[in-house]
């Protein structure tokens, strides 16, 4: 089965406008801690395994109900949309790899149209958080092993895909695509991305697409 093109985008501020784990943690009260934590992972100052595992700790004995309560109030990122409803109608695969978690993205993933979502699961025992990342971590390396993956299985070449990203964690990937594409990013990305998009709207990444899918 070959695809027009592949779009693979992370989903921490760039999918959706916010962090989810830092929406869980205000649940928790230590927001402020998670936000310096992951603030550092993106700049690539602190390894990203270990800065999830120190964010998820804090959340240790929270509540399982409160997903319900976060995945009430995600927000997309501003024409992330209508971009994936264009890719879509234009025969391409797209693909969320995220070093958030399903519980919280998986029902947006599947009313936006998502064919793919990969994502870490938090530890949760008799209703609670265990502090602990459930399985494998999805980190850069992940990412990019996701993208090439995805591709092989749609028998989409290079030059056909296209990456999206914010974050240093977002570097193997978009280094991996055809096209990699920054949006708001942090500096780690920006210097190795072949696009820079530092408007409102992520529909700006339209005509790159349509590039891509020219190639």
């Amino acid at each position: 089965m070959s695809a027009a093109g592949l779009l693979v985008s992370d989903v921490d501020s760039t999918f959706l406008a916010q962090e989810v784990i830092e929406l869980v943690a205000d649940h928790a009260g230590v927001r402020d801690r998670v936000e310096e934590i992951t603030t550092a992972a993106m700049r690539g100052e602190l390894d990203f395994s270990q800065s999830l595992r120190a964010r998820v700790a804090l959340l240790e004995g929270l509540q399982e109900s409160v997903l319900a309560e976060v995945r009430a109030v995600l927000v997309p990122t501003p024409g992330v949309l209508e971009l994936v409803r264009r890719a879509k109608a234009d025969g391409w695969v797209v693909a969320l790899v995220s070093g958030g978690f399903h519980e919280v993205i998986d029902e947006l993933a599947v009313s936006a149209g998502i064919d793919h979502v990969l994502a870490n699961r938090f530890g949760i025992e008799d209703g609670r958080f265990t502090g602990q990342v459930s399985g494998p971590i999805i980190d850069g390396a992940a990412k990019r092993r996701a993208l090439e993956e995805y591709a092989a299985t749609y028998d989409v070449p290079v030059p056909r895909i296209v990456a999206m990203g914010d974050g240093a964690n977002d570097r193997e990937m978009l280094r991996a695509a055809g096209t990699g594409i920054a949006y708001r990013a942090k500096p780690a990305l920006r210097e190795i991305a072949d696009v820079v998009l530092d408007g409102e709207s992520l529909l700006e990444a339209w005509p790159h697409l349509q590039a891509a899918a020219a190639r």
